[in-house]
């Protein structure tokens, strides 16, 4: 979906500020929110990409104040709300009682019951015939889906040239809305940064995205 979330080629951020010896978590409530999405996710609550989703449909004012993990924290509330493992006025209580009882519960992740039938999302069914090779010259195709999507707007309506085969992979397209795995082929796709950013790119300079190969077609001769 197009959202603020999707930010590559914006300006007016400012720079990336690198931060020396930066330690692992900034904050106690970062590394816990951190297990609480592993075991989430390990336990088949929702998926990577129904994860993803979540962070791309908070407001644009609170994605762009929110720390890392404050989106990552959000993600979880929605997608276990709308999951059904949880209500948003099981959420407020639990809120609530904490702020007045702010002593914190130990759990392990034995005490965390299983959600529904997990899937293996490292396995995945090989698709015969692929539409391309390596060395194939593609254009993106130039969509807007209202969904989840793993086609970056800057690169829509680009040519690149196919460079690597990663085999059949989850669509994420689908996999994140409950509408099937539905494994495609998944390639790594090479383009020249002019063809990205116009003649302000640097020279020489190529970035490769991989990409499924729907969002693919044979570039036109």
């Amino acid at each position: 979906m197009n959202g603020v979330h999707d930010m590559g080629g914006m300006h007016g951020f400012g720079p990336i500020v690198r931060e020396e010896d930066e330690p692992l978590f900034h904050a106690p409530w970062e590394g816990r929110v951190r297990a609480m999405v592993t075991l989430t996710r390990e336990r088949g609550y929702y998926t990577i990409d129904a994860f993803r989703h979540g962070i791309e449909r908070m407001t644009p004012a609170h994605y762009l104040r929110a720390p890392y993990f404050e989106r990552w924290l959000a993600s979880m509330e929605a997608n276990l709300i709308e999951h059904g493992f949880l209500s948003g006025d099981e959420l407020d209580g639990r809120t609530e009682h904490f702020r007045q009882h702010p002593e914190v519960t130990i759990l392990h992740s034995g005490d965390v019951a299983p959600g529904r039938e997990e899937s293996d999302e490292d396995s995945h069914p090989q698709v015969p015939g692929s539409r391309f090779a390596i060395g194939d010259a593609v254009v993106t195709r130039n969509v807007h889906p209202y969904g989840h999507t793993r086609l970056p707007r800057y690169a829509r309506g680009k040519r690149g040239m196919i460079e690597r085969l990663h085999g059949a992979q989850i669509f994420p397209d689908t996999n994140a809305h409950g509408l099937g795995e539905n494994p495609q082929p998944l390639y790594a796709v090479r383009f020249d940064a002019r063809e990205l950013w116009g003649e302000s790119a640097e020279p020489r300079l190529t970035v490769s995205i991989d990409l499924w190969e729907s969002y693919l077609e044979p570039a036109p001769l």
